[in-house]
């Protein structure tokens, strides 16, 4: 199955989409890579949903990429002796540690390790930013606030806390023992989420043990500040819209997911840009067009992936929003001015002979205009190049790994192929000639362009290319 889009779609798997049917209607429709959200998901549900796209993926022979969705620290407030309470602007208002039901004046934050992170002149932001409280004095576990935006305000809601970093482990105990039961199953991203410092990435690093790939996901203001170094120690990035602006103002949102993605391929990782992109898909068949424009905007910015959340999770209509982001991308990617957009973004290469070839390739095969770009990668790393150089012709990825093949499900313009390594220079161009030619993306007496690493199998040595001619049967001759 051929996409006719370089982006892809990352689909969110629950309620509405939680059957072999479903997901296998998800992935014809366009889905590239699936979801699986922790704050809602059992450990069996997710075992379960894992064997299904499995199953998905053995029906029909493509590999796909799973992200499990770490849940985070979750901060929450505690309960009120008559369920909720009215709070006005200019009143006080304390948060403290006795875990007695609260009431106008005060409620539980069953969280310490805020204490130790808040300072005098902090906010506070309550329900997703719906009531607004200003720190005036923090006292052993106690914080006494001002409410600067307040409404009514019932048990159990968030807590975020735009000021403040907090410098305890990211990882909950629910985090750590999803993480763990994750890593035993067949799947290819994990999400962290709402990470402050690139410590959190390292700490998630080190207990995947290199197993899967550490997608970071940007949701709190306190990562931007230190954005460089997050990018540096993650696999894959995303903007998590949302999030960040109940803690930031909702204006900067957008200049904050024009940072991200081209720091992002600068930097040669994935970025995926997530949250609310067709919401109203989630009641309703069609998408407001404004959606549309939201989404086109992701897609003319070069991003790798863009995501369904609820829409295709708890939607009415989860493959007719999946269809539509298709078409959009689509569309977005025949626009004449399109090309010009994303090539004004591209980085210049490394220093390296890798990054060098790579860009070569992409030079030659836009000159020359060649059917397509064949890339043997054993890790992944020459699929990632790559894409990050965005080319005009199809990237075609080769790779004798099936979890490197998966992971690449979410990087930009790679249709994956699982097939053993080439034995020697020979066996390489004739093996990219027949996938190039079985798989629709070159006809005979069309060229191609191989790029591949000498010793074969040796991870992250790009250093070979090579343009092929496509004989009949799809028979190579360099």
């Amino acid at each position: 199955m051929r996409r006719n889009r370089r982006v892809k779609i990352l689909a969110t798997l629950g309620p509405s989409s939680r059957e072999l049917e479903t997901i296998t209607a998800l992935f014809r429709a366009g889905a590239d890579i699936f979801r699986i959200n922790m704050s809602h998901a059992s450990h069996e549900e997710m075992r379960r949903l894992v064997g299904i796209i499995r199953d998905v993926e053995r029906r029909e022979g493509r590999p796909i990429g799973i992200l499990v969705d770490l849940q985070g620290p979750k901060l929450r407030i505690g309960s009120f002796a008559q369920e909720n309470v009215d709070l006005e602007a200019g009143q006080d208002f304390v948060l403290d540690s006795e875990e007695s039901p609260g009431d106008e004046g005060r409620v539980f934050l069953p969280h310490p390790e805020i204490f130790g992170a808040l300072k005098p002149g902090d906010r506070i932001l309550l329900d997703d930013g719906r009531v607004r409280l200003r720190v005036k004095e923090v006292k052993g576990g106690q914080a006494s606030t001002e409410v600067v935006s307040g409404r009514r305000l019932s048990d159990r809601k968030g807590v975020s806390l735009p000021d403040s970093v907090i410098t305890a482990g990211i990882l909950t105990p629910k985090d750590r023992r999803d993480l763990e039961v994750a890593l035993g199953e067949a799947i290819d991203w994990i999400g962290v989420s709402f990470l402050q410092r690139p410590e959190d990435v390292a700490e998630v690093r080190k207990v995947a043990r290199g197993k899967v790939g550490i997608l970071s996901k940007i949701e709190k203001p306190q990562a931007l500040e230190r954005l460089d170094e997050i990018i540096d120690l993650s696999d894959a990035l995303m903007v998590a819209r949302g999030d960040l602006g109940v803690e930031m103002p909702l204006e900067r949102v957008p200049g904050v997911q024009k940072r991200i993605t081209r720091l992002a391929r600068a930097a040669g990782k994935p970025v995926v840009v997530a949250t609310q992109m067709l919401e109203s898909m989630i009641s309703a068949a069609v998408p407001t067009r404004a959606e549309v424009s939201d989404v086109a905007t992701a897609v003319f910015e070069g991003a790798d992936a863009v995501m369904l959340s609820a829409e295709s999770a708890t939607g009415a209509y989860p493959v007719e929003a999946v269809e539509t982001m298709n078409r959009i991308a689509e569309a977005v990617e025949r626009d004449p001015y399109y090309g010009g957009i994303v090539n004004a973004q591209r980085a210049e290469p490394e220093a390296t002979g890798a990054d060098t070839i790579t860009a070569a390739a992409r030079q030659i095969a836009d000159r020359l205009g060649l059917a397509a770009i064949v890339c043997y990668t054993s890790s992944g790393s020459t699929g990632v190049r790559a894409s990050r150089e965005r080319p005009t012709v199809p990237i075609i990825a080769l790779s004798p790994v099936r979890e490197t093949a998966r992971r690449l499900s979410l990087v930009w313009g790679l249709h994956c192929v699982v097939t053993p390594d080439a034995h020697d220079i020979d066996d390489m161009v004739d093996n990219a000639t027949r996938i190039a030619f079985t798989e629709g993306f070159a006809r005979p007496g069309e060229r191609i362009i191989v790029t591949a690493g000498v010793p074969f199998g040796t991870p992250g040595a790009t250093n070979l290319l090579r343009i092929a001619f496509v004989g009949s049967e799809g028979l190579g001759a360099v």
